[in-house]
């Protein structure tokens, strides 16, 4: 999620502090190895990192959220714009009081959607050309919402978006068009009764017919199975505990085991089938509030947007070990 600007009142250190307590190290197994930075961003120029998407020729699309851009990162490191999403007069964001572009999703012809939050009616998810050019919205969110975490589904055409303000997750048509609330209740809900801190479902994948959410106050993991229908099954708990989690992704190859990124505490944690967590990247291998995860064969991409420890926004890049058989 976006840093808060000094104009809203709070600063990011008190921010910090209510919403992401570092959670406890489970473990040291090296299941994740040999990270370094592939690329370095400037928070003087807006750019972090907030979310991303692959290809399959490895490079990397992301959201750089203050900058209201959408960027290739090549596999040297080369940043390429592709869209900058238009600029919105007194935006009135909840949570951040500015207009940021947050989750990303990508379609296998290399159409690009992402979502764009600003408290008016440029809220929702736009579409980028797959080469870049003028990004254009499809579907009108809520103003009042935050759209954040966003997946798609190829085989049934639809978008999912997380609303972090709101407690919903919509379901968009992928061409556009009107929105619905496709799942909601108190397990998507924030927690935190505090309005600036007010973030609950966050991260979202489209994973083994299922949509999986992250609740970020909650520091939870959920599952919601898509019926046959298209409808929402019941939310279900896979894990706990996972304090200021944002976006995730999965292991290729070993089922329900997700890699998920812990903003606050600057740690990227192994989340196994029944729950149970370990630690395998950390601040001191180059993570500053990472917000996402991205995983293709064996390689990690970790996003780190630095938004509470104001240095160095990058994309990191890690060896995943696929013999562990989580």
């Amino acid at each position: 999620m976006p840093r808060v600007p000094r104009s809203a009142g709070i600063t990011a250190a008190a921010l910090a502090l209510a919403l992401f307590a570092s959670a406890p190290a489970v473990g040291d197994a090296p299941v994740v190895s040999d990270p370094s930075v592939l690329a370095h961003f400037d928070l003087a120029k807006g750019e972090s990192p907030e979310n991303i998407a692959l290809a399959s020729d490895g490079s990397a699309y992301l959201t750089l959220s203050s900058a209201r851009q959408v960027v290739r990162i090549d596999r040297t490191g080369r940043k390429r714009v592709l869209a900058t999403l238009p600029a919105v007069t007194d935006p009135h964001t909840p949570i951040v009081r500015a207009a940021v572009v947050l989750g990303i999703a990508r379609a296998r012809n290399g159409t690009l959607f992402v979502n764009y939050a600003t408290g008016t009616g440029a809220t929702g998810i736009w579409r980028v050309p797959a080469r870049g050019g003028t990004a254009r919205q499809i579907a009108q969110l809520p103003a009042d919402g935050f759209p954040n975490g966003l997946a798609l589904d190829e085989r049934r055409g639809v978008l999912y978006a997380a609303d972090s303000v709101r407690g919903v997750v919509w379901r968009v048509p992928r061409t556009g068009g009107r929105p619905t609330a496709w799942a909601a209740g108190a397990a998507l809900e924030a927690r935190n009764p505090r309005p600036a801190a007010r973030v609950g479902v966050n991260g979202l994948r489209f994973h083994r017919g299922a949509v999986w959410v992250s609740n970020t106050n909650a520091g939870t993991l959920l599952r919601i199975r898509v019926r046959d229908n298209g409808s929402a099954a019941a939310i279900e708990t896979r894990a706990t505990k996972l304090y200021a989690i944002d976006d995730f992704a999965f292991v290729e190859r070993h089922r329900d085991t997700a890699l998920a990124a812990l903003t606050g505490g600057s740690e990227v944690v192994l989340v196994r089938p029944d729950g149970t967590r370990q630690v395998v990247l950390a601040r001191k291998d180059g993570l500053s509030n990472p917000t996402a995860v991205a995983v293709r064969g064996r390689t990690a991409y970790v996003p780190s947007a630095a938004y509470f420890t104001q240095q160095d926004p990058n994309l990191l890049v890690a060896r995943v070990d696929q013999r562990d058989r989580g």
